[in-house]
């Protein structure tokens, strides 16, 4: 009987020993294997071939949407002729210096320079000579063309310009101004880029040499027939004889206003995509648990709507706000259209609510678009589309289509091209079409919320399919 006990005792420890060694095994950590042990090669096989096909698929992306920006400015030169300068010439031919004893002199010379140019070329403007009776014999409504768009410059001989040249020589008129002779009237806030960078200095090429060459002219014609005596009391009126007085009828400045209608303006991008993936987890709350019924897709749909739209509300004021913090001003009253108004607000005090409207909608019509695609794609291609969404609407906004190839014409209706024109007409009170930009950007609201429920039908249909897997 013992013997029978003690031989229980020896197998209940032998149990306990080989359990404790059985624990002891299952908690030692698995042994690893170096990259390129044997029993990785099939994975090692994957792996190559799915990285080479990632970096494959990236570099036609990159090639195929950095193109579209590269694109943009590929054409600037060959299309500087689409920049209408109109030379407009009133010398003489306005009361009272219209009379027969007064034979223009500057307004002839200045318009046979730019009519006798070289066929365009890669710096030449759309050089476009105008009769003075095109506009009623009005400088002013040269002006207004240059507000309301028509053209990109004008340059207005003055109708007294050889009349103050002839009289300030012949009587020594030492306060003669050369630069009373002729205008060059232009828009800066219409579009600073493009005004500073090709059209002011293709400008300048062509306004230097023209006043070297009437110094000559002008030169000859006086050594023929005025007293030195004269010449010695007015040499302004001798060289340069005559100038240009620059006219911008609406300044671009402050500095902060670049950010608010260029770079500023791609956070609004970024900003309404990712509001997507911080929205999400609340949007969970209502799916199906063991806390509550499922609910309606109908009102789901509509609270992931409705809460996106009222997210960018909110957003889009904290993005305006950034705007009147440092300084930009929105409390300015409108200005005459043909005069030159630094700072002038189109909506006057009203003008900062206008702006966060337009923010508003276009956060709307930019980030209802960007939730459809991340729902459609997933993760990771859904940054691939905030890619291509941000470069075709900064290649599209940020610069000229009017230089750009025909090509680029949907950029007209892009989002982002209706929030910087928008907003440059409530900023410098430039010529508005804030209806248009308004019912482009509901036009893309809309079209958003009608495609909405198909991109919520793929997602879940995706994930539906991930799970059975």
């Amino acid at each position: 009987m013992a013997t029978d006990t003690e031989q229980a005792l020896c197998e209940i420890k032998l149990d306990q020993n080989g359990a404790n060694g059985h624990d002891e095994a299952e908690s030692k950590p698995p042994q690893t294997i170096g990259f390129f042990h044997p029993e990785l090669k099939k994975q090692r096989g994957e792996a190559y071939r799915r990285w080479a096909l990632t970096i494959l698929g990236l570099g036609v992306y990159i090639l195929t949407v950095l193109s579209i920006y590269w694109g943009a400015l590929f054409t600037v030169y060959d299309n500087l002729s689409n920049i209408t300068v109109w030379i407009v010439d009133f010398d003489a031919k306005s009361a009272p210096y219209n009379d027969s004893t007064t034979t223009p002199i500057v307004g002839p010379f200045i318009t046979n320079v730019f009519a006798n140019l070289q066929p365009q070329t890669g710096t030449n403007l759309g050089w476009t000579v105008k009769s003075a009776a095109d506009f009623n014999y009005d400088p002013i409504a040269v002006r207004q063309g240059i507000y309301d768009e028509d053209a990109s410059v004008a340059i207005i001989v003055n109708a007294n310009a050889t009349t103050l040249l002839q009289h300030a020589v012949n009587s020594g008129n030492s306060s003669y101004d050369p630069a009373g002779a002729a205008q060059i009237i232009y828009n800066t806030a219409r579009d600073s880029t493009t005004m500073s960078s090709y059209i002011l200095p293709a400008l300048l090429d062509v306004l230097f040499p023209l006043l070297s060459e009437f110094g000559k002219e002008w030169a000859s014609i006086l050594a023929q027939n005025t007293t030195t005596q004269n010449v010695f009391r007015t040499p302004q009126a001798v060289n340069p004889g005559i100038a240009f007085t620059l006219i911008d009828l609406r300044p671009f400045a402050p500095a902060t206003g670049t950010p608010a209608i260029s770079i500023g303006l791609i956070y609004l991008i970024i900003i309404s995509f990712f509001s997507f993936s911080f929205l999400m987890p609340i949007h969970a709350l209502f799916m199906a648990s063991k806390d509550h019924a499922p609910i309606h897709k109908a009102h789901l749909l509509i609270w992931r709507v409705t809460s996106s739209i009222v997210a960018y509300f909110f957003l889009s004021f904290f993005y305006s706000l950034v705007s009147l913090a440092y300084q930009i001003p929105f409390t300015n009253s409108s200005a005459p259209h043909t005069e030159s108004a630094l700072n002038a607000n189109a909506y006057g005090s009203g003008s900062f609510v206008v702006y966060w409207m337009l923010n508003w909608v276009g956060m709307t019509a930019l980030g209802l678009p960007s939730e459809n695609m991340a729902m459609i794609l997933g993760t990771p291609y859904a940054s691939l589309w905030l890619v291509f969404w941000v470069i075709t609407n900064v290649a599209t906004s940020f610069y000229s289509i009017v230089l750009e190839s025909d090509f680029y014409r949907w950029g007209y209706a892009w989002p982002l091209n209706r929030i910087v024109h928008g907003s440059r007409t409530i900023i410098f009170d430039t010529k508005s079409a804030i209806g248009e930009d308004f019912g482009i950007l509901f036009a893309w609201c809309a079209v958003s919320i009608l495609f909405f429920p198909f991109a919520s039908w793929v997602m879940q249909w995706k994930t539906a399919r991930a799970q059975r897997k």
